[in-house]
């Protein structure tokens, strides 16, 4: 008799972990892990600047030259607003035919401290905006040239450019076959807590790193929908009201100055009831205790500039009892042309899907909506709160060393999250127990960095000839 776990089957022809291993060695023959260490420009490969503005076509138009504002400030912030770009180039490279879910924008920025529902401070990927199943190699060249890039800007020389990257890359290597070694539960259960942080730092960082590390997990803790309250609302006429600072934060009245604010207002309080419904029935319950009291649109990010994004501001048992949370705009991912069309009926189920697989403990209040704006265009939202214990890494401040760890640390929760979803024991055998994969990534990542400093460069060109307009926010 057959037993089934969802509506998957387990009979004899599942394979075996031999046989998935085998299939990730034979997958070596078709793309050797040497491969993977090319990188030349496809011939088509189109003006990079055609593909940004491809993407600024169906942004709000006003905040569309914040974004070149921003893309144009470093190579490093160029290359966060570049997913589409670098999506493009990685659909022309070696791939070894496993896939599993990617987070589609792995640079190092996206990896950062969280807090669980359990209020435990975790080290995760973040940002699943471009989420979709593909090729596992793409997430990791994005983060190992994320590190070049960042290490160039800081002075790094050459070989600790490289030490970085074979570092990381042989953490998520050597991850992945530790979680191909456990049960599917452990792999699940696996996560990187604030202990293990500090746990690392003690061991590998020299006292201003170990400072560094304790000040980032101290101001984590602090940002949540209280500190957010404080920092971003006042009392006016006795009741909280998100403070004006255009064009990063603009509250609705200030956007439609005309009357026309309480008709999107009253769009906005669906969106959120119709979110509530995406909820798990608890959460749903606890939603359902909180009024919401105002809105704004706000600014966030580089990529995601220009994207509708609201923040909603709501109350719970008094006037010091605040919670945040935040609509973004979810459109089709990055990936879709290169990787296949989401399986989900809306983008923002599609980011919420994404998340769950690959985080080791999500967001409480994490859910999605659609619904028709005031322009009578319908659009995909997903939804969750504004601040939840996050802490992002500073790259300016870091030294070799500390850039080191932290890459190590990247590399082994990217093979987690990649392990949840695709076939850890199939990668892993493709990957081995060799460096041939870490050496073939430093030499890619530092083609790519190449490449996308042309691709700066062009932007500013396009800023310089008034082709785009950019502006500073």
């Amino acid at each position: 008799m057959t037993s089934k776990v969802g509506t998957t089957a387990r009979d004899t022809s599942w394979p075996s972990p031999r046989e998935r291993a085998d299939r990730g060695r034979a997958a070596r023959a078709k793309t050797p892990r040497s491969s993977h260490g090319e990188y030349a420009p496809d011939r088509r490969r189109p003006d990079p600047v055609d593909v940004i503005e491809a993407q600024s076509a169906a942004r709000v138009p006003e905040l569309v030259p914040i974004r070149y504002g921003r893309m144009s400030e470093s190579p490093f912030r160029f290359y966060r607003g570049a997913a589409a770009i670098m999506a493009g180039d990685l659909a022309n490279t070696p791939a070894s035919g496993l896939r599993t879910q990617l987070c589609g924008d792995a640079h190092m920025l996206n990896f950062r401290l969280l807090a669980s529902p359990e209020r435990l401070l975790l080290f995760d990927l973040n940002d699943f905006d471009e989420t979709l199943p593909g090729p596992w190699e793409w997430d990791v060249k994005r983060l190992a040239t994320s590190l070049v890039i960042a290490g160039r800007e800081n002075g790094f020389s050459t070989r600790e450019r490289a030490d970085v990257v074979r570092a990381t890359v042989r953490s998520y290597r050597e991850g992945m076959r530790r979680f191909a070694g456990m049960g599917n539960l452990d792999v699940w259960y696996a996560k990187a807590d604030a202990d293990l942080l500090q746990a690392l730092a003690s061991g590998q960082l020299h006292k201003r790193g170990r400072r560094q590390v304790s000040r980032a997990l101290a101001k984590a803790r602090k940002r949540d929908s209280l500190q957010a309250f404080g920092k971003l609302t006042r009392e006016i006429d006795g009741r909280p009201r998100i403070v004006s600072s255009p064009p990063l934060i603009t509250p609705l009245s200030e956007l439609f100055p005309d009357g026309r604010h309480s008709e999107l207002q009253k769009r906005l309080d669906k969106l959120i009831d119709r979110y509530r419904s995406t909820l798990r029935t608890d959460r749903r319950h606890l939603l359902g205790e909180y009024t919401v009291v105002d809105m704004a649109r706000k600014v966030v990010g580089v990529g995601s500039v220009g994207t509708r994004c609201w923040i909603v501001l709501l109350l719970g048992r008094d006037g010091g009892d605040p919670l945040f949370l935040q609509a973004k705009e979810a459109d089709a991912s990055v990936l879709a042309a290169h990787a296949g069309a989401s399986e989900y009926p809306t983008q923002g189920e599609r980011v919420v899907a994404g998340q769950r697989l690959m985080q080791a403990a999500g967001d409480m209040l994490l859910g999605w909506v659609r619904q028709d704006g005031i322009d009578g265009r319908e659009r995909d939202f997903y939804v969750r709160q504004l601040r939840d214990g996050k802490g992002v890494a500073e790259p300016s401040l870091m030294v070799p060393r500390g850039m080191r760890l932290f890459g190590e640390l990247c590399g082994v929760t990217l093979a987690r999250a990649h392990a949840r979803s695709g076939d850890r024991i199939a990668i892993a055998a493709y990957l081995g127990r060799g460096d041939a994969f870490d050496r073939a990534l430093t030499s890619f990542a530092e083609a790519y960095a190449d490449q996308n400093e042309h691709d700066h460069a062009a932007l500013l060109d396009a800023v310089k000839s008034g082709r785009v307009a950019a502006q500073d926010a």
